[in-house]
């Protein structure tokens, strides 16, 4: 049964694969894309992926070194035994750009994984680990266009606040 987990070398195979879809499909403006643009292929070899891991895991705390702009991150990883089926993440708190267009919780599911469901089981799991991080309700955006991410907002329990631009936002409550 798929679980969120904290990001681990054990799944890096199947995290390969899911990166060589992401690049196939010609992902764009996500964390994963850029995770692409600025570790592969290097991360193809063990040490460097493992780096990769641990810097992932680090940028949830405080002390991490970041861009300015950027706000403490958790991110969770969507698995199912040793196969990696997509990442969730979870922004600490919300800077002007986050407001407006990002939102505290961001997700994607692997190409081939998706429409079975993962994005709304991951959302609805990642719901108790914000309520942790003291983030209730959170905010969730989706392009407005995008359907299926509208459903699983929804499904979560997202209310619409606004559509800004080409983004609907959404507060989902943490607490049920």
């Amino acid at each position: 049964m798929p679980e969120l987990v904290l990001p681990t070398t054990s799944v890096r195979a199947s995290f390969l694969e899911a990166m060589d879809e992401f690049v196939a499909e010609g992902a764009e403006r996500s964390q994963t894309a850029a995770w692409i643009d600025h570790n592969a292929p290097g991360w193809r070899d063990p040490q460097t992926f493992a780096a990769f891991v641990e810097a992932v895991r680090a940028d949830a705390l405080e002390e991490s070194p970041r861009p300015e702009w950027h706000v403490p991150c958790t991110t969770l990883w969507w698995v199912d035994g040793g196969h990696y089926l997509g990442r969730l993440a979870i922004r600490h708190r919300l800077n002007d750009f986050l407001l407006d267009v990002g939102g505290h919780i961001g997700y994607d599911v692997r190409p081939t994984r998706r429409r079975e469901g993962h994005a709304t089981a991951m959302l609805r799991a990642a719901l108790p680990w914000a309520l942790e991080l003291g983030i209730d309700p959170a905010l969730v955006t989706c392009d407005d266009d995008n359907v299926g991410s509208v459903r699983v907002i929804e499904a979560a329990g997202g209310e619409l606040e606004d559509v800004r631009g080409v983004k609907r936002r959404y507060w989902v409550p943490t607490t049920r």
